[in-house]
């Protein structure tokens, strides 16, 4: 039976005046009209596994179909991915200081080896007794912590040595981990053990922390229940019958009301539409598959992916470029459209990816319209879903128009999209599919790492691209000719689990212990290879 879906008018929205031509009047119609949608509160930011995604992902769906592409996913247009599988904060937990509750999954977690369930006390400030709930200040407790273990090794011989002596449950404070990092902890394996284990947060810490404290009365219950979260992709075709196939590729989630953690507004729990990032470029997706559609460019075969969970790591691209409908040797190159609606004159279009095939330098120019001001960026890495394809030796093309201070947060909404610049964008992409057209395929070139993050604190890189998706570790992808990691013999496939003297346990954690580093300064990376451990020297 056909699956149908819905498909939306595209009117709506009073157009843009824009030098004039029927063709252009409708593509940004539509452009409006999409990101009108895709951007709106219904949708509730879109976030990964939620049913805004799902809302998101039938309206793309709708769209494609109504173009006339073919379905190419596992349940037609729509490809299904696994985003993680492991446990969370059950309905049950609880934890309140004197009456005074704190929120599960926000201000407390239980941690992943603990029991289902429940403590109460009467405690005193650093008094441990039998048959009572202990408070362990992480803090004061450094002296007993392995600097070259992971940090959940501590919590879990803690938790065995207050059972042993009598405990009826444990609560760790002044852990110094972010709520982030201890909720991927809940993804990881463990055995459970016989007493409720409960992590706290900053706020319950300065509490448990007071120096006029005599005494807290304690309840807690740890309930862990299973947890799987699944995205979805969303992957239109158009079979031209040609030997390859050019993907064309935009992320289409959000950060819902930050629930992951990844708002710059942590304190603001309201709908982050993501207008720009990136319903817009979806909505450029979309109207490149139709001009594709109704064009007479025939020599490739045409790939449209709307993917879901870059704003996690690329879960969505990733999956796609290990498991999707075709083959990575048989693709040509991909372009990416992330961010592409606040094109400005002072900012101008950034292109990623300029290096990567030795072709984008006799092509890309000659495809950009006059007066448009372009900046290029050689490398093909980079945090968005083109990097999932680089990494498969695809040439890339990443197309950005910047920053800026919405976001990632609340304010990010649609009459701040210039579509006037949006549609100058479609048309750049498109003129550069169509000058592609009559060459053979494209050579691949690695390119070297991009520079670090300006305004983020990172001065220095270790040359390696992380595996996002991965736990229990920084897992490498590829490591940089002529970068630290290199020289130390780090490889890909290795799983960074110390670098100095911080423990990493994922990919953001990793992120977080390089951001204290800077150029000149020597350590040690510690990784996991196959069942053995080895230790690097690192001098950044």
């Amino acid at each position: 039976m056909k699956k149908l879906y819905l498909i939306l008018p595209l009117a709506g929205m009073a157009l843009t005046a824009y030098p004039q031509k029927k063709a252009d009047k409708k593509t940004l119609g539509n452009l409006q009209a999409h990101v009108a949608y895709l951007a709106s509160d219904k949708l509730e930011g879109r976030r990964t596994g939620t049913p805004g995604e799902q809302l998101a992902a039938t309206y793309i769906a709708g769209q494609m179909q109504a173009i006339g592409l073919s379905p190419k996913g596992t349940d037609g247009f729509l490809q299904p991915f696994l985003v993680r599988e492991g446990l969370e904060s059950g309905p049950k937990a609880r934890f309140s200081i004197n009456s005074q509750a704190l929120k599960a999954g926000d201000q407390f977690l239980p941690l992943p080896f603990s029991a289902r369930k429940s403590a109460k006390g009467e405690v005193l400030p650093g008094v441990n007794e039998v048959d009572n709930v202990w408070l362990i200040n992480v803090k004061d407790a450094k002296d007993e912590i392995n600097p070259h273990g992971a940090p959940l090794d501590f919590y879990i011989k803690k938790t065995k040595e207050a059972r042993e002596s009598g405990a009826t449950g444990i609560v760790f404070f002044n852990g110094g981990e972010d709520l982030q990092t201890v909720s991927s902890w809940l993804d990881l394996p463990h055995e459970t053990l016989a007493i409720p284990a409960i992590w706290v947060g900053e706020e319950g810490s300065k509490t448990l922390s007071a120096d006029d404290a005599n005494g807290f009365q304690i309840e807690l219950e740890a309930d862990l229940v299973p947890s799987k979260r699944t995205g979805t992709n969303v992957v239109g075709f158009i079979d031209n019958g040609a030997p390859a196939t050019v993907v064309i590729g935009a992320h289409y989630d959000h950060l819902g009301y930050g629930e992951d953690h990844n708002s710059l507004a942590p304190n603001e729990k309201v709908v982050h539409n993501g207008a720009d990032d990136n319903a817009s470029g979806t909505a450029a997706l979309l109207e490149v598959a139709r001009l594709l559609k109704e064009s007479k460019l025939k020599n490739a075969n045409y790939a449209f992916v709307a993917f879901s969970g870059e704003e996690l790591g690329l879960f969505g691209s990733k999956y796609f470029a290990e498991k999707g409908p075709v083959p990575m040797q048989q693709v040509n190159f991909m372009l990416n459209m992330d961010m592409v609606g606040r094109l400005s004159a002072e900012k101008g279009l950034q292109i990623g990816g300029y290096g990567t095939s030795p072709v984008w330098g006799e092509v890309v120019p000659g495809a950009v319209p006059k007066g448009l001001k372009v900046s290029y960026d050689s490398s093909g890495l980079g945090p968005s879903d083109h990097a999932s394809f680089y990494l498969k030796n695809v040439p890339v093309l990443f197309f950005f128009t910047g920053t800026h201070g919405d976001y990632h947060k609340p304010g990010d909404d649609t009459e701040k999209i210039n579509f006037d610049g949006e549609l100058t964008i479609v048309k750049l992409v498109y003129g550069i599919v169509e000058k592609t057209n009559g060459r053979p395929k494209l050579a691949f070139t690695r390119t070297s790492d991009p520079p670090p993050m300006s305004g983020t604190g990172f001065t220095v890189t270790l040359g390696v691209m992380l595996d996002y998706t991965f736990k229990g570790g920084a897992k490498v992808e590829s490591v940089r000719d002529g970068k630290p990691a290199k020289a130390a013999g780090v490889e890909a496939g290795d799983v960074i689990v110390r670098l100095g003297d911080y423990a990493v346990t994922d990919a953001m954690s990793y992120t977080k212990a390089l951001g204290t580093f800077k150029k000149g300064d020597k350590t040690s990376v510690k990784v996991k290879r196959g069942s053995e451990e080895k230790v690097f020297d690192i001098q950044f």
